[in-house]
């Protein structure tokens, strides 16, 4: 027995379409096109593979059948800007039961998992843009990590200084601390701001693993 693929598509105004795995937080790709973004996001599978078997989740991915869009969503100028989902589907406004929330931050705990091994895994300096630019390894474990606690937990009331992430120790709290705010705003049917729950989960994931795939795409150890 297989399981749909399912599929949110985030479409900007101009340019570029984000598809977002809805059950897999992190396995979102832009394209410029509505196939061009399957067709990636369809690619990153054997990578995201690795963090769902972080998760104990290989079993389940592995029954995964071909993609299958449930939403399609207006983007923002963002969408086509950033590449990245800016805009909430409606379909992800539904409060999940425990379990399944469960499940999506068990995948999230992957996901920094992974990220945390790549950054230890890479040169630290990365490969230049072909324009010279490009962010060191620090520099990009720095941005996601300060980035997650001043942008994304803020949305469900978790208020720490940003440089708590700073130390493995710090880290380690705050990551607990988000994940706790997580589960009890879902508990009394909250949302994120203006971003749901699966949303925020989603968008927290998909910055992890867009930057954990970028250190790797830039590693000049090999």
């Amino acid at each position: 027995m297989t399981a749909p693929l399912r599929v949110i598509l985030e479409l900007g105004k101009k340019r570029r379409i984000v598809a977002g795995a809805m059950d897999w937080p992190g396995l979102d790709r832009w394209g410029t096109s509505e196939e061009d973004a399957l067709r990636k996001l369809v690619s990153y599978l054997p990578r995201y593979a690795r963090v769902v078997d972080r998760a104990g989740l290989g079993g389940e991915f592995a029954r995964t059948g071909d993609p299958t869009v449930v939403e399609r969503v207006p983007g923002s100028s963002s969408t086509d800007f950033w590449g990245v989902a800016h805009v909430p589907s409606e379909v992800e406004r539904e409060v999940l039961a425990p379990p399944a929330l469960e499940r999506r931050l068990v995948l999230l705990e992957a996901a920094w998992a992974f990220f945390d091994h790549v950054a230890e895994t890479v040169s630290p300096e990365l490969k230049l843009g072909p324009r010279g630019g490009g962010r060191s390894r620090e520099e990009i474990i720095r941005h996601v990590n300060l980035n997650e606690v001043g942008q994304f937990a803020g949305k469900v009331g978790v208020r720490l200084p940003p440089g708590i992430v700073l130390t493995p120790e710090g880290l380690a709290a705050y990551r607990l601390a988000y994940l706790q705010a997580i589960l009890a705003s879902n508990a009394r049917g909250e949302s994120a701001h203006r971003w749901p729950i699966q949303f925020l989960v989603r968008r927290t994931a998909h910055h992890v693993m867009d930057h954990a795939w970028e250190m790797e795409d830039r590693d000049l150890t090999t």
